[in-house]
């Protein structure tokens, strides 16, 4: 049984997040778990001038993914930050290239899974999740949120992300917050809820 993690990264919130769904993913038995990132759409003069070319480089390890390679794995993770509540442009057209696994069906029947990041409490981490399953949908995926038996998912003990939906992070108005342990533990626990799905449907 394999397990993609797949995700596209800023400034390493959801790199960081990434990580903890493939640990999680990998501690249930006989899941092999592979962590992929999608191209970098932006140039370096850009990059440089939002202050990322250097928080990618925490990441410029991890093997870049083709799209013709999803039909390689049983279950797929994705992990995206916002862009206005939305996927951002990178895993959108990472996505639009897949319109030949659509065609055939190969992705059919796969689970699929999301986890996101926000810059405020209420910027967008459950539309940009509940959009991105849109996708999935029509690749016939089915979909694994981050179910309640979660116990931090109803955390008062600090402003964290998460939701049914999937597990998330804020990441504050300047990108300063880097993932909290609730928000990691929620990244951890649905890699492991994906596995084990996948576990008991093999």
């Amino acid at each position: 049984m394999k397990i993609l993690v797949l995700f596209y990264s800023t400034y390493g919130h959801i790199y960081q997040m990434a990580e903890a769904a493939k640990e999680g993913a990998s501690s249930v038995e006989n899941v092999e778990v592979i962590l992929k990132r999608v191209p970098e759409t932006l140039n370096e003069d850009i990059l440089t001038q939002i202050g990322a070319i250097d928080a990618q480089k925490a990441f410029a390890h991890i093997p870049v993914a083709n799209p013709s390679e999803l039909a390689d794995y049983d279950a797929i993770i994705f992990g995206v930050p916002t862009r206005f509540g939305m996927m951002p442009a990178q895993m959108k057209t990472f996505l639009d290239a897949t319109g030949a696994l659509w065609a055939k069906g190969a992705l059919v029947g796969k689970i699929g899974s999301v986890f996101s990041s926000t810059g405020t409490q209420h910027g967008g981490q459950e539309s940009t999740i509940l959009s991105f399953h849109t996708v999935l949908l029509h690749h016939g995926m089915l979909i694994a949120g981050l179910p309640y038996s979660f116990a931090g998912q109803s955390t008062m003990e600090e402003i964290s992300g998460n939701s049914p939906y999937g597990a998330s992070c804020i990441a504050g108005p300047d990108g300063s917050k880097m993932p909290n342990q609730f928000e990691l533990d929620g990244a951890f626990y649905q890699g492991q809820h994906v596995a084990k799905i996948l576990s008991s449907m093999k």
